[in-house]
């Protein structure tokens, strides 16, 4: 089966995420009977990962980024209308 079917098959889908979730078990299910602190950290790490991703990507990258070219053209306008060179 080429790459292209086994994106569009769900069932390719389907077969990742029971070879995922029996992996994860088999990692996991030791550590939660054991008390270990190991899998609180790993979600707590996923968490903030995911967390300053998705703040960066949707909302500070474009807005800071959208600020900085505002204040770039703001600076220019203000030193062609001084005679100020920025450059100094």
């Amino acid at each position: 089966m080429s790459f292209v079917a086994k994106l569009v098959n769900p069932a390719f889908y389907q077969q990742q995420y029971a070879s995922l979730a029996r992996s994860m078990t088999a990692y996991y299910s030791p550590l939660f009977q054991s008390g270990s602190v190991k899998p609180l950290w790993h979600m707590m790490i996923a968490t903030s990962v995911i967390m300053y991703t998705q703040n960066y990507v949707f909302n500070k990258g474009p807005k800071i980024q959208a600020a900085r070219q505002e204040q770039k053209k703001a600076l220019e306008e203000y030193y062609a209308n001084h005679g100020i060179s920025h450059h100094h």
